[in-house]
């Protein structure tokens, strides 16, 4: 199968027929040799359809379906479209190969084993059980359309389509050259997948901070850095016992619903979840951030509305509402890697961290769920939430330390209205 002239440089011979690549091309060369330094699949994907286009092969639509490991994402579909300045993300929730609309799609079929999907648009009438897409890209003016394989290692498969609003849609020729571009995109994309998947992992595992400090090179022992930050250490109540009296798949979605109350509004202010322990977690809000203890306070409100509304469910259902404690401090922790030659744990060390947990065990002596140190108090300016409730020896840390109580009254409004913003913003 020959090349169309307008396909190739003419600087390039044709290699045999039967190996790969069938024609090296211009195009081949920028894919294999000039994307190094674009960290991004999309970027890439979105140059590599445009440089189709200007060079003169009639793609007007063109997707590629990623699976990728991600707690919350199945998959993600880049879609480039002509005269569009940037490729669209489209991520898909773990259930969406149970959907009609993935069943009854293409990319199903190519996921299946198929090594080909292929309909020119214009010259076929639409069917009765053709899918559902052609009716929508005959919708759109697109002529013709392909999906094929975009394979990796380990037998992963991907797929990537592309779509021709030409009157004639794609040639023989224009389906060869495509098809040739694919093992090397398959590679390139895999690079970057394989980057990507090593970030989620880590921002899953260890958190975005540690996980920036692993991957530029922070893995030896003893390796980290001193942060100064705000700790908060927080812990669930009776855990022993409700674990050893609930079933297990209920003890499972009652820690996700408690870790998801505090979690989520720690990480929408600007917080990082550093350690799950158990029932407990470790946080930092780290103090570059000016408002970083305000930011605290606004996050703490916010985790015990949602436990408010998670105890109400718990009621509801005839059991017990969930307790639970929090200790807050500020100061200088070391951040890094410590544990044995082979085994390490990227975490947080420090007296800081240590004054943090003795003051979530001291509110089951004063029953007060949320305790802060005054070094704290005095950097937030919440002040009408934090009630001081004198000062308290604390193992470990050599000075009696002066305890405040946290009401969420004052605190609470600000971090209400913020989220009413963000909602209609």
């Amino acid at each position: 199968m020959t090349m169309e002239p307008t396909r190739s440089a003419g600087r390039f011979d044709s290699c045999d027929t039967g190996t790969w690549p069938l024609h090296r091309t211009r195009l081949l060369d920028w894919l294999v040799r000039e994307t190094q330094d674009e960290r991004f699949i999309d970027d890439i994907f979105q140059q590599l359809c445009d440089r189709l286009r200007a060079g003169g092969l009639p793609v007007a639509r063109a997707t590629v379906h990623f699976r990728i490991h991600h707690p919350q994402w199945l998959g993600a579909r880049i879609l480039w479209r002509r005269n569009t300045p940037d490729a669209d993300i489209q991520t898909y929730q773990h259930g969406a190969l149970e959907t009609a609309e993935y069943l009854e799609s293409p990319i199903a079929a190519v996921h299946g084993g198929a090594s080909e999907v292929r309909l020119r648009l214009a010259r076929e009438p639409a069917a009765a059980d053709e899918y559902s897409l052609f009716g929508e890209l005959r919708a759109e003016g697109m002529t013709d359309y392909v999906a094929w394989p975009l394979e990796h290692t380990f037998g992963r498969r991907h797929v990537v389509s592309f779509a021709s609003d030409a009157p004639e849609g794609f040639s023989d020729a224009d389906l060869a050259f495509l098809a040739d571009l694919l093992p090397a995109f398959a590679l390139v994309s895999e690079i970057r997948l394989k980057n990507r998947l090593a970030r989620t992992l880590l921002e899953t595992y260890v958190g975005p901070h540690a996980s920036d400090q692993i991957l530029a090179g922070a893995i030896t022992r003893g390796s980290g850095t001193t942060v100064a930050g705000a700790i908060m250490v927080c812990d669930l109540r009776d855990f022993t016992r409700i674990s050893e009296l609930w079933p297990r798949d209920d003890v499972i979605e009652l820690l996700n619903g408690y870790f998801d109350a505090i979690c989520e509004p720690v990480e929408r202010h600007g917080g990082e979840i550093l350690k799950f322990i158990g029932d407990g977690l470790l946080a930092i809000f780290p103090l570059d951030r000016p408002t970083a203890c305000d930011d605290l306070l606004k996050a703490l409100a916010e985790a015990q509305q949602a436990m408010d509304v998670l105890n109400a469910a718990h009621v509801a259902a005839g059991r017990e509402p969930l307790r639970y404690g929090v200790g807050i401090h500020v100061g200088d922790v070391m951040y890094g890697n410590i544990g044995s030659r082979n085994r390490l744990d990227f975490t947080v060390i420090g007296p800081a961290v240590n004054a943090a947990a003795r003051l979530e065990n001291l509110t089951k002596t004063v029953q007060r769920p949320v305790l802060l140190s005054r070094a704290f108090a005095e950097r937030a300016s919440c002040s009408s939430a934090l009630e001081s409730l004198g000062s308290f020896p604390l193992r470990g840390v050599g000075e009696d330390m002066e305890v405040f109580a946290f009401s969420g009254t004052g605190c609470e409004a600000t971090a209400i209205s913020e989220r009413a913003v963000a909602a209609v913003s």
